[in-house]
């Protein structure tokens, strides 16, 4: 069973199992970071994790199937039937050598280990025994003030792991929280190092941001704190891009891409990116003629949506369909008047539902007229399998049976008949071989 198919209760009561079974060894156990916060904000969390003083090769043999993905730094990762479960001991960190990891940890007490966490809001216990927080740090009262901020020296929290610049964007993003003002200088001093992280990294980051809710928010703490400029500067670069207000009354390519992503509900990250980038080629294909126009945006936008998720190390398969969507987002207002095979082709293509999001996303970020799309999805939703994809009348052996060689010919006959077939041109075989025979005499 998956972790995502197991009920939240499931989860949590399986946490509480981890801790009972550390606790009758004699061991201290308590809920860690993240999964206390969302508990006391009354969110659902996502993952549950103990913090012990056990040492990693103490709580090894109390469980079945443990996997040692960090021991050095004190992790072991519990699998059970509800999930996967990190039990981590009390650790306090030596230097950061690479701003991503200490180069050692010594096993401490649990006050210690609270003091090298990121956040106050990310550094409080639970005891799941009497239900009470533990906090060393002042946590609790930044969750009632809805603040995020550093615990300790904000500079030093964020060259021990330059990561939690952004994180602390999409942390105070999707909680609606405000970050601290000492925090805020030092995300704003310290943006250029966000550079230094791995790309795989920064792009977890971003597509949280874009997946978790709160989408608008986050980007707009991104540039408000320097970090957009450092991660996204194609992004960045859309502001101050004025757009033809008769189809754009929302303002310049930056406002209205922020419409698109408050838009966004629970969407694939693939949609999500296609939302961020749909426009990215407007700053440069912008001229004054006679009023604004980007010439080929669209085209330009999906080679630099490709370059984009290249660089962020999206696999190949993300990188194909964002770079698709940015390129075929102007082609559903031609789609009506298109001929009825080229239209069915375009509607069986396999991103085509996320095209029509994106689509219904640009239209209510603008001018707000979404009939067309409306239309598509209706037409789209109304046609059977067969219609879109009809089984050829004839296949190669048959053409080659027909007298056609080999070769590029076999390909064009085909593409044809199913043109033909699309257009309800042609219902039967002989109707097929007629139609062959008349336009590829031998």
């Amino acid at each position: 069973m998956s972790a995502e198919a197991v009920d939240p209760e499931a989860k949590r009561e399986a946490a509480l199992r981890i801790c009972a079974t550390l606790r009758a060894h004699g061991y201290r156990a308590l809920l860690a970071g993240g999964c206390v916060r969302d508990m006391l904000l009354g969110r659902e969390p996502k993952d549950h994790d103990v913090a012990t003083n056990a040492s990693p090769e103490q709580v090894a043999p109390l469980f079945d199937h443990v996997i040692s993905v960090g021991a050095a730094f004190g992790v072991q990762l519990v699998i059970l039937p509800e999930g996967h479960f990190e039990i981590a001991t009390f650790r306090k960190d030596g230097p950061y050598l690479d701003g991503r990891r200490p180069s050692e940890v010594t096993f401490c007490d649990e006050e210690t280990d609270a003091h090298r966490r990121d956040f106050t809001i990310n550094a409080l216990f639970l005891d799941p025994e009497s239900n009470e927080v533990v906090d060393y740090v002042g946590g609790q009262a930044d969750l009632r003030a809805g603040v995020v901020r550093a615990v300790g020296d904000p500079y030093a929290r964020f060259e021990e792991d330059r990561l939690r610049l952004l994180r602390a964007v999409r942390i105070a993003a999707r909680l609606s929280f405000e970050i601290d003002p000492a925090t805020l200088d030092a995300i704003r001093e310290l943006a250029p190092t966000v550079r230094s992280t791995s790309a795989e990294r920064i792009r977890d980051e971003v597509l949280k941001m874009l997946t978790e809710g709160q989408a608008r928010r986050a980007f707009e703490l991104l540039d408000a704190t320097g970090l957009l400029e450092q991660v996204l500067p194609e992004v960045s670069a859309m502001k101050g891009v004025e757009q033809p207000p008769e189809f754009h009354p929302e303002g310049d390519v930056w406002t209205h891409t922020l419409m698109l992503l408050e838009g966004l509900d629970n969407p694939t990250p693939t949609l999500a990116m296609g939302a961020l980038l749909h426009d990215v080629g407007k700053p440069v294909t912008q001229t004054f003629e006679d009023r604004i126009r980007f010439h080929g945006h669209d085209a330009v936008g999906g080679d630099m949506a490709r370059t984009i998720c290249r660089r962020l190390r999206m696999s190949r398969e993300e990188t194909e369909r964002v770079e698709w969507l940015v390129r075929q987002h102007m082609r559903l207002a031609h789609t009506p008047d298109m001929r009825e095979s080229k239209r069915k082709r375009f509607m069986r293509e396999e991103g085509f539902e996320e095209l029509l999001a994106l689509g219904r996303l640009d239209c209510e970020a603008s001018h707000r007229d979404t009939r067309i799309v409306d239309q598509i999805a209706s037409a789209r939703a109304s046609m059977k399998p067969e219609e879109i994809r009809p089984k050829l009348l004839l296949d190669g052996r048959d053409l080659m049976g027909m007298g056609y060689p080999p070769g590029p010919i076999l390909g064009e006959i085909l593409s044809a008949l199913e043109d033909a077939q699309l257009e309800q041109e042609l219902a039967t075989r002989e109707e097929a071989e007629a139609f062959v025979r008349e336009k590829w005499a031998r």
